[in-house]
């Protein structure tokens, strides 16, 4: 059997010996920073419970769905029943299961680009807060797709003189909200980046002062010869 050759240590320019460049590790570069999801967990959890509490009471305790109408305080808010089979103000309504399914997923992939968009750019509080606001009225509507075959409308508000023919819910509220508050969420300033530092110039060191030669035995006289005299 014969012995591997370790590699050989660089020597340095100053007489200092380097390490191989295979054990020499580069710096672990640090993870990208993420927003902390669960406060948008926990506000789309709400919104779902109340949205779909308030449906159950309004359509299996108060049987709306067969009375069609409850007056609570006219003509500012009232009951008015109304299964939407398409978006909000009936858009895309259509009879057909294929148009619930279409709308079951366009509303599923939104909520996922909206929570992956707001955890990777590690977004504030406020941005958290309006993406559980959407999310949560979001998933109580494709409850009521998937429960119902339409979403239960039943809230109405109207003025004196003016019956307002359209009817929604608490998740269409929450999905209103959010998406205002994710337009106007505020945006953070772009970080500073430090200048890059120019390397330092060496200086030549400065050549010794010169000083005047020394000089030995007495000094001169530069008396005259008056002077004595």
């Amino acid at each position: 059997m014969s012995r591997v050759p370790t590699p050989a240590r660089q020597v340095a320019s100053d007489g200092t010996k380097k390490a191989p460049a295979a054990r020499r590790a580069k710096s672990p570069t640090p993870p990208p920073a993420r927003a902390d999801m669960r406060l948008t967990a926990w506000t789309a959890a709400a919104i779902i419970a109340a949205d779909q509490a308030l449906k159950y009471w309004v359509v299996h305790v108060l049987h709306l769905d067969r009375l069609r109408e409850i007056d609570l305080l006219p003509p500012w808010l009232n009951l008015r029943m109304a299964w939407n089979q398409g978006v909000n103000f009936g858009l895309m309504a259509s009879d057909g299961d294929v148009t619930r399914w279409i709308l079951i997923g366009v509303a599923v992939a939104i909520c996922l680009w909206v929570w992956l968009w707001i955890w990777r750019s590690a977004a504030g509080r406020f941005a958290r807060l309006a993406a559980g606001l959407l999310t949560g009225g979001a998933i109580g509507n494709v409850i009521d797709r998937l429960a119902y075959g339409a979403v239960a409308d039943f809230l109405n508000m109207s003025l004196p003189g003016w019956q307002n023919p359209y009817s929604f819910n608490v998740a269409d509220i929450s999905i209103f909200a959010g998406a205002i508050g994710l337009v106007l969420m505020p945006q953070r300033p772009p970080e500073a980046v430090a200048p890059a530092r120019t390397p330092r110039q060496r200086t030549a060191p400065r050549p010794a002062a010169r000083t005047a030669p020394e000089t030995t035995g007495p000094a001169p006289d530069n008396t005259r010869d008056g002077a004595e005299k």
